[in-house]
């Protein structure tokens, strides 16, 4: 990955010290229009842009307080739209023809935003690029007359994958509990995903996995270890010599 030059990192600092200043403010001011006088509240400001592979761009601008959506930016008409009642004094200000907010962040949004993520992806080019293969585990736990089947999926980059439980290999099974892609220290990732199903006789289950590294997606199947028939067979055994012994106690009493 290409390296930024050192007054990249320097004017960024100085941004997000001026960011926290303002934050700070915006907090103080919210806090008075929800008639807050204490209390931890958080202030929340996400933006962003896209670019496809066709050309098409896309850019957002969000704020959150406590959690919950303040206003946002409509992107088709480039004004800004309040979605609770004590963001409506900002949207007006923000919206009005002195202030025209909105364009300003249009620029932003479809140019400088634009410009430096061509940048972002040129330097670290080799590494958005890279491919690697996902491993993946299957496993099962029997609990309470069902089946729980857990597929572990890890070590593949980039990060998008699809990965879900199959039933005789057409099915699909809801899923019991999914984990979020998780990064791994090498720069990989990881995800579980868990299925609880009542096991038929001639029923199979696998794990679907797809993935942009992979030439075709996975199917990896679920085999119940032997040590569990074992158990079965032994059990069975057992139960039958219990009965005997108590068949023969009853008769030679």
């Amino acid at each position: 990955m290409r390296k930024v030059e050192p007054e990249y990192w320097e004017r960024n600092t100085q941004i997000a010290e001026r960011n926290e200043v303002t934050d700070r403010h915006n907090v103080k001011i919210l806090m008075e229009r929800f008639n807050q006088t204490r209390g931890f509240h958080t202030f929340q400001l996400m933006y962003g842009c896209e670019l496809d592979d066709d050309g098409s761009i896309r850019g957002w601008n969000q704020y959150r307080y406590d959690g919950g959506e303040f206003m946002a930016l409509d992107t088709q008409t480039w004004t800004y739209t309040a979605t609770m009642s004590q963001a409506l004094i900002s949207t007006q200000r923000w919206n009005s023809p002195e202030v025209r907010a909105g364009e300003i962040y249009r620029n932003y949004l479809e140019n400088e935003c634009i410009d430096w993520l061509k940048k972002y992806v040129e330097n670290g080019r080799e590494e958005l690029e890279r491919r690697v293969r996902p491993k993946v585990k299957v496993s099962g736990q029997h609990k309470d007359g069902t089946l729980m089947l857990h597929c572990q999926v890890y070590g593949f980059h980039p990060r998008p994958v699809d990965v879900k439980w199959m039933k005789n290999g057409v099915d699909d099974i809801p899923t019991y509990e999914t984990t979020h892609v998780l990064p791994n220290p090498d720069g990989t990732y990881q995800i579980r995903v868990s299925a609880d199903v009542m096991p038929g006789e001639d029923d199979s289950y696998s794990c679907y996995v797809d993935h942009s590294s992979l030439g075709a997606p996975l199917n990896i199947v679920w085999e119940p270890p032997s040590s569990w028939v074992t158990l079965v067979v032994v059990t069975v055994v057992v139960v039958a010599l219990h009965v005997a012994a108590v068949v023969g106690f009853l008769l030679y009493r």
